[in-house]
C-alpha cells in the first residue's frame, strides 16, 4: 500500500481535504442546512462523520505534519464552527459536546492513519 503515499493520491486527499472542510463549514454555518441522509443518524454522528473524513484526508494530504498538529488544528476548526454557531443570526445551537465528538473523531482516525501509514513503510 505504498501508493497512499504517493504524489497523485497526495494531491488528490489535498483538493478532497480542503472540499470536505469547505462543504462542511457552509453545512454548519447555514441557518437552515440542507437535509442528509445521515441526519437520521442524530448531529453527532455529522459531526464524527464530517472531522473524521477531514482527519483521514489530512493524513494523506499531510503526511509531513505531525499527527498532534492536524489534531490540534482540527479540533480548532470545531471550535471555532461552535462559537459562529452562537451568533443569533445564524438561529444555530453552539454545543460543547459538538467540539468534544468532533475532537475525539479527529484523535480516533489521526491514530488509525498513523498506524495504517506506519505499516506501510
Amino acid at each position: 500500500m505504498q501508493f497512499l503515499k504517493s504524489a497523485p493520491v497526495q494531491r488528490a486527499a489535498f483538493w478532497l481535504f480542503w472540499a470536505i472542510v469547505i462543504f462542511s463549514v457552509v453545512m454548519a454555518l447555514l441557518p437552515k442546512p440542507p437535509e442528509m441522509p445521515s441526519d437520521r443518524l442524530g448531529d453527532k454522528m455529522n459531526h464524527i462523520l464530517a472531522f473524521a473524513a477531514m482527519a483521514g484526508t489530512a493524513a494523506l494530504a499531510f503526511p509531513q505534519v505531525p499527527r498532534w498538529r492536524v489534531i490540534e488544528r482540527l479540533s480548532f476548526l470545531g471550535a471555532l464552527i461552535e462559537v459562529a454557531q452562537s451568533i443569533p443570526a445564524l438561529q444555530r445551537d453552539c454545543d460543547f459536546r459538538d467540539w468534544v465528538a468532533d475532537t475525539v473523531a479527529v484523535i480516533v482516525v489521526t491514530g488509525i492513519a498513523a498506524l495504517v501509514l506506519r505499516r506501510n513503510q
